[in-house]
């Protein structure tokens, strides 16, 4: 009992930061530390450091030799308990274990690398890139209107579209006629049925006028009858080209708008590449200059696929409305001769030619059957 193990002598030396005897906490840590300790681990292998809080590291502990001893180091893992980790944790210390060459863990900030582009930026980039485009398309086209700047013309090109343009116009001028047309026949046709429904009541209440009322129900019924044929020839005629004005001719004016952009964009930007050309080249303008060709390079290519696209739908656009004018005006020539000659096969037959289908009175109201 005189004699103790080393282990326990070296349990019970008190640590403190300026050499008093330490509190009951440092007893209890010193306790917990000891308890933690493996065994056969004593002074000789084991140094405690502690210093003060303005001491830049606090509560070291380190295994390895103590300082007059031979001893070789031992290999060991220090696990301390619940209370030993709390504290060191709590005092912001590091635990060095130099265990065969292991990395030395130390307490700190972990800063990770942050590569993910900020959506903010992307979208601020995108305006910025908008607003410098806008500014410089609109300084051209006022530009263009005060006769200050240059313009890219092609002259066939730009002839085509004019007479496109030009083209459209009569035709919803022809469009509008035929609507016209169309509203006043229906408006005859209804007036020329009743008319005759009124001549047949009539014939069959006055004896002594029966025949004379009967032939004027028939013929107003006849003409009724043919006048619903031309109307329907009508409707299809304005139905073929109102798709042609308003779709066919329409999706091409869209191309060449998207043209005319692409033009004033490359425009724009050949006005800048110039002006940058025409001033002093030094380290400051070489890459505006550069970078200014890149875009104009861009702009030029876009223009070339868009000319080039305009040119393709012009092309095919004018054989697409040879072939459906040429029908339509067939169809309405025939059918307009054939009802005021009062040729009612001929009228027929035109309407079977272009395989149109009259539709008949209360055929696109529901029956009673179906509404149940």
């Amino acid at each position: 009992m005189a004699q103790e193990s080393p282990k326990n002598s070296a349990a019970e030396i008190p640590v403190t930061s300026n050499g008093q005897l330490e509190d009951s906490h440092e007893h209890s840590f010193n306790r917990d530390l000891k308890r933690s300790l493996p065994v056969g681990l004593g002074l000789s292998e084991t140094k405690i450091i502690s210093h003060g809080f303005d001491s830049t590291k606090e509560g070291v502990v380190e295994a390895g030799p103590f300082p007059g001893t031979t001893a070789s180091p031992k290999s060991s893992v220090i696990s301390p308990s619940s209370a030993a980790a709390s504290r060191l944790a709590g005092q912001g210390c590091d635990l060095i274990i130099p265990t065969g060459g292991r990395a030395q863990q130390k307490s700190g900030p972990v800063v990770l690398a942050d590569e993910v582009k900020n959506p903010a930026m992307e979208k601020l980039e995108l305006v910025r890139k908008w607003s410098l485009n806008t500014y410089k398309c609109t300084r051209q086209i006022i530009s263009e209107k005060l006769g200050r700047g240059s313009r890219t013309v092609d002259l066939e090109l730009e002839a085509q579209i004019d007479i496109l343009r030009d083209n459209k116009k009569k035709y919803e001028n022809i469009l509008r006629l035929a609507q016209t047309l169309s509203t006043q026949l229906f408006q005859m046709v209804h007036t020329q049925r009743q008319l005759g429904d009124a001549f047949a009541d009539l014939s069959l209440k006055s004896l002594e006028l029966h025949e004379e009322f009967g032939y004027n129900a028939d013929t107003q019924k006849l003409l009724a009858k043919n006048g619903e044929t031309l109307l329907g020839a009508i409707n299809f005629f304005i139905a073929s080209v109102t798709t042609l004005v308003n779709k066919t001719i329409e999706d091409t004016l869209l191309t060449v708008k998207q043209y005319e952009s692409a033009r004033i964009e490359y425009d724009a930007y050949r006005t800048d590449l110039e002006e940058l050309n025409l001033g002093p080249r030094d380290a400051n303008t070489l890459p505006k200059i550069e970078q200014s060709q890149q875009l104009f390079q861009v702009h030029k290519e876009k223009y070339d696929k868009m000319r080039n696209d305009v040119s393709i739908k012009l092309k095919f656009l004018e054989e697409n409305k040879v072939k459906v004018l040429h029908n339509q005006l067939v169809l309405f020539h025939n059918a307009i001769a054939a009802y005021f000659a009062g040729n009612q096969k001929q009228l027929e037959q035109t309407l079977k030619e272009f395989h149109i289908k009259l539709k008949t009175p209360g055929a696109d109201a529901p029956s009673w059957l179906e509404e149940q």
